[in-house]
């Protein structure tokens, strides 16, 4: 999707756990190992983007973990909360404002988005250190505190 704003956008990171092992991807694009996700469009919320975006990129149906508070009432739905927020630069002049969540398999087989990755896989704590090309710091802490969660 495109940007939606010149200055910042708002993305979803899904760390998906399975059997002790975390999905990660090989993103064509950006050439980086990462977490499934994406930019939220207008007509959804986060949660509808992590769930969506997931989806999309593996084939996979997603519990998203976390506590949806009781404070539903005429005109409010009350959202599961990110694990984690961050705010990471894109270009000298656009951001994003990262959601990242931590989520469960319910149903499906993970499968390749061959137009949007290079690769798809399921990684213990030790495989992360392996990939080729390197993944970030930020990345690998993030799929630890999944796992370790998890």
């Amino acid at each position: 999707m495109a940007h939606i704003h010149e200055k910042i956008d708002f993305t979803v990171a899904v760390f998906v756990v399975h059997e002790k092992k975390v999905l990660v991807i090989h993103h064509k694009k950006l050439d980086k190992w990462l977490p499934l996700g994406g930019h939220i469009e207008l007509d959804e919320d986060p949660e509808q983007a992590a769930l969506r975006e997931t989806l999309e990129e593996s084939g996979l149906a997603v519990e998203l973990i976390g506590e949806r508070p009781p404070t539903t009432g005429p005109g409010t739905r009350a959202l599961i909360g990110p694990r984690f927020l961050d705010i990471h630069r894109i270009s000298e002049t656009h951001e994003h404002i990262g959601m990242i969540y931590f989520a469960r398999v319910k149903a499906g087989h993970a499968t390749l988005a061959r137009e949007e990755h290079h690769d798809i896989r399921w990684c213990n704590d030790a495989e992360l250190d392996a990939l080729d090309p390197s993944m970030s710091d930020a990345v690998k802490w993030y799929c630890r505190a999944a796992l370790k969660e998890l």
